[in-house]
């Protein structure tokens, strides 16, 4: 199992001049730090305008300054908005090919569609075509990055003429690819394209195991066509994180943070009301948090009292944020479930509501020497017989993978009239 380390920059109400450049700089120190310990990955998302639940509207600029202090740890987009209107595909494989140099090969790209109305909205996104925006672009990236030249695409959302990209990336033939999945629709959406999967979703283990045998099922069966020109089985969950000797400490440090990651998330994308510049969405967490029982101990049901559907998914979800957060023993106890339910990588959402810098550097350091090297130990044979495993299936699916066979070889650009 590999270790990684996920980025929003949340920055919860009120706020001082120096906050976000606080914020930035404590967050290169944790990644520094985690490279330093041994941890696999940092992952920074992408969002725009969604007020102290994420400041990460360039994460490339981040991940660049990431790899400046780094030497080993893998720097992972989680994920890169592709809707053209956000991002346009050229300018996409650019920044990756860019940073894949500049990290010596140590990118990861994944990528998502966006969902919140707040975010799409503004760029003018249809959030009816924004799935197909996504695997539009897709295409044209995965193209630009691996054909010399770049043969052209003319598409619905974005038009290509034939070029040829530079710098191209050291990875070949491109960085490792991913795909943002909430639900097992795009779980298996992943698989079939030949995706890691980013599961957002804080799933239990045993859902997990679920979700990880279908995954696997698709990437071994003739379902699987590569969006790119690899296959990346890869498997992966999210959760709050929070690592002390004591357990009460643990939750005293990292519990609000999670609690406060799950309320903001839920105003922006399910419940909120949300104004501009205005709304305090720290200070409606504090004033409502209870209600929806986001509290040390969540509100129990009366005895003889059968709850309802809503509220046993309500009760898992809140259960779900503490399983990062504890001591070495209740979070090592926790990996080995995911770890026996065949999750590759456990990502910790470590950067979230007002945990401390200082906090979060001890977890990462006591995790580091106190569980890690359990499951360092057992990496090699368990990612070796996946290796042997699926070494079949991963030929033949890149063998499903269409050849281009377009000519440009009489394409020429005049100065003047261009093309």
């Amino acid at each position: 199992m590999r270790f990684g380390i996920l980025y929003h920059h949340q920055l919860p109400r009120p706020w001082e001049e120096d906050s976000e450049e606080r914020l930035y700089n404590e967050s290169l120190e944790q990644i520094e730090l985690a490279d330093k310990l041994g941890f696999d990955y940092a992952w920074a998302t992408e969002h725009h305008f969604l007020e102290e639940y994420s400041h990460s509207s360039a994460p490339e600029v981040f991940l660049a300054a990431a790899a400046a202090r780094t030497r080993q740890i893998r720097l992972a987009h989680g994920i890169v908005s592709l809707p053209t209107a956000v991002n346009h595909p050229v300018r996409v494989a650019e920044r990756l090919a860019t940073l894949d140099l500049i990290s010596g090969g140590r990118v990861d790209f994944g990528t998502g569609a966006g969902s919140s109305q707040l975010e799409l909205g503004a760029f003018g996104v249809d959030r009816d075509t924004k799935k197909e925006q996504w695997q539009e672009s897709l295409e044209i990236i995965t193209r630009l990055l691996t054909e010399t030249p770049f043969t052209g695409y003319e598409g619905q959302w974005a038009s290509v003429p034939p070029r040829n990209l530079l710098p191209k990336p050291k990875q070949k033939p491109h960085p490792p690819l991913w795909m943002a999945c909430s639900a097992r629709t795009t779980i298996e959406t992943a698989a079939r394209g030949g995706m890691g999967a980013l599961s957002f979703s804080f799933v239990s283990p045993e859902e997990a195991k679920d979700w990880v045998d279908t995954y696997y099922d698709i990437i071994a069966s003739e379902e699987c066509v590569p969006a790119g020109k690899t296959v990346n089985p890869n498997f992966s969950v999210v959760f709050p994180f929070m690592c002390h000797p004591d357990e009460e400490t643990a939750l005293d440090r990292g519990l609000d943070g999670a609690h406060f990651f799950s309320y903001s998330l839920m105003h922006y994308y399910i419940t909120g009301q949300h104004r501009p510049g205005v709304t305090d969405v720290w200070q409606d967490f504090q004033d409502n948090r209870a209600s929806v029982g986001l509290t040390r101990e969540p509100v129990a049901v009366a005895d003889g009292e059968e709850p309802s559907a809503e509220a046993k998914a309500m009760l898992e979800q809140i259960t779900s944020l503490r399983r990062g957060i504890g001591t070495p023993e209740q979070i090592r106890d926790t990996l080995r479930r995911y770890e026996q339910a065949g999750v590759d990588q456990v990502i910790f959402s470590v950067q979230i509501g007002k945990n401390q810098h200082e906090h979060i550097m001890e977890s990462l350091e006591l995790f580091a020497r106190e569980v890690m090297p359990e499951f360092v130990e057992r990496r090699e044979a368990r990612e070796s017989a996946k290796e042997e495993r699926l070494a079949v299936p991963v030929k033949e699916a890149l063998g499903r993978v269409a050849e281009n066979t377009a000519d440009v070889s009489d394409y020429v650009i005049s100065p003047e009239l261009g093309a």
